[in-house]
């Protein structure tokens, strides 16, 4: 196959892959608007519904789409396009939920899908077969499970404040334990490469160090699927606070959890050399600055009903902050209402 073909068959399989994942995105915000929040029976409830088993075929023929990509194409241009899960899933969420997407979260996805580029393209691959020791491996997945742990345990202390109407509080809880489960969801899929990275390389008897032995190299395996798991899962709890934030969220971490290991493990380097730090935390600002929209374009405003509304009784007008109680009567009752005689005759005066 010619270059060119190549080029262009991993932009069709990246762009795939990218509706693949949107649309798994998709199916799972609404799943999580639609069932119980917590609870023991929640996960149970869960894996008895069709639509996460659709979500998670989609998930996984966006995988395996992406994997193909690489296959034809360099990271450099496959990693990017599948940032664009964001952009295809903004519209697709707002198609379903029968709204329009908002101006401030077009303009959230468009600063989160350049930062999130940005960030991408400063990153250097490392050389052709490079992977993590066994030993390197045990301890970034020791430390990845503590670190998703304490994410993950960040939806306790948020819980304890938003109570019955807590209000906007508890909205503003409620999303950043959202994005809490995200990030540990995007973490969770970058080791979770980086390990299948290393399994590849103990198959294939290449990886750095002494061979693995059987057991070790089925540790990894089950690793490796724990951890994907773990994200389709968090993922699964991160959209119960919306769709668009936590699916920026998870898109960013994913490749920032690579990216670290890549830098500190790897021997992977900034393309810009010394230039390539500021311009990652630049990126990182950006993305930021696009997620910190995400999280408020899709919350609508509160009504509030007017005067003039016929439906609006007057105790449910507001001034000000406090409700304006209905006027009460100055009335007399009807038997008190008469007006009395001005004179009594004088017959009544006199005595019989």
């Amino acid at each position: 196959m010619s270059p060119v073909a190549g080029t262009v068959l991993a932009v069709l399989l990246s762009l795939v892959s990218a509706a693949g994942y949107a649309l798994a995105a998709v199916a799972q915000s609404r799943l999580a608007a639609s069932s119980a929040p917590d609870g023991r029976g929640a996960l149970r409830a869960l894996l008895a519904r069709g639509q996460w088993w659709w979500a998670v075929g989609l998930n996984a023929a966006g995988a395996l789409a992406h994997v193909a990509a690489l296959h034809y194409g360099p990271l450099t241009l496959v990693q990017p396009l599948g940032a664009l899960t964001l952009v295809a899933a903004l519209p697709l969420g707002a198609y379903c939920a029968r709204r329009r997407v908002t101006r401030t979260e077009w303009r959230g996805a468009l600063l989160t899908l350049g930062g999130l580029v940005g960030l991408v393209a400063m990153t250097g691959p490392a050389e052709p077969g490079e992977a993590l020791t066994l030993r390197e491996a045990l301890i970034v997945a020791a430390a990845t499970a503590l670190l998703i742990a304490a994410l993950a345990s960040g939806r306790l202390s948020h819980g304890r404040g938003g109570g019955r109407g807590a209000g906007r509080g508890g909205e503003g809880g409620k999303q950043a334990s959202g994005l809490g489960h995200a990030t540990a969801s995007g973490i969770a899929s970058g080791v979770g490469s980086a390990l299948t990275q290393t399994l590849t390389a103990a198959l294939a008897l290449e990886l750095p160090g002494r061979e693995p032995v059987w057991w070790q190299t089925a540790l990894l395996a089950v690793l490796i699927s724990g951890f994907a798991v773990g994200g389709l899962l968090l993922s699964q709890a991160a959209y119960r606070g919306g769709l668009a934030a936590p699916l920026a969220v998870v898109n960013l971490s994913n490749p920032a959890a690579a990216a670290i290991i890549g830098v500190a493990l790897l021997g992977e380097t900034f393309r810009a050399g010394a230039w390539g730090w500021p311009v990652a935390a630049a990126a990182s600002l950006v993305a930021a600055r696009g997620v910190v929209l995400l999280t408020k374009g899709g919350t609508p405003a509160p009504e509030t009903p007017s005067i003039s509304d016929p439906s609006a009784t007057p105790s449910t007008v507001v001034a000000g902050s406090l409700p304006v109680p209905p006027p009460r009567s100055t009335e007399l009752p009807s038997p008190l209402r008469t007006p009395l005689p001005s004179s009594l005759p004088e017959s009544s005066l006199t005595s019989h």
